[in-house]
């Protein structure tokens, strides 16, 4: 009778607890969840140019995109050319700035429409995105 209670008592201590392992991956887990970057897109594929003066900007709130055919998009979703700064504004925080990409191929007098229908909405920040060069 001894005997199986010892044989018992031994299995029973011998089992894995896997708490502390589920606890760490889940501590992991939501440490690469925080720490990931987003890159946002804005809908469209652009073939920006090219600068030699070209700096990062990733503190971009809002992409607006004018593609080569003269569609405007605003953060993936296609808008009219007049609406364009309302909306725009209605994105945006206090602090927060518009990036426009504009394709290599589209026209420059839409590119300064949408950005004169930005500055007529208030929006005061707006850069104009381009791919730096490689020399």
């Amino acid at each position: 009778m001894r005997r199986r209670r010892s044989i018992e008592a031994a299995a029973e201590g011998n089992e894995v607890n896997l708490t502390p392992m589920l606890d760490v991956v889940f501590i992991m887990l939501i440490f690469f969840i925080v720490t990931t970057s987003f890159v946002k897109e804005s809908g469209v594929e652009i073939d920006r140019p090219e600068s030699n003066a070209a700096t990062p900007r990733p503190d971009a709130q809002v992409l607006v995109a004018v593609s080569p055919d003269g569609a405007v998009w605003v953060d993936g979703s296609p808008v009219d050319v007049h609406r364009v700064g309302q909306q725009v504004a209605n994105m945006l925080s206090e602090d927060g700035s518009v990036v426009i990409q504009a394709d290599r191929e589209s026209t420059t007098g839409l590119l300064i429409e949408v950005m004169d229908r930005l500055r007529e909405a208030g929006v005061d920040q707006v850069a104009v995105a381009a791919s730096r060069s490689g020399s």
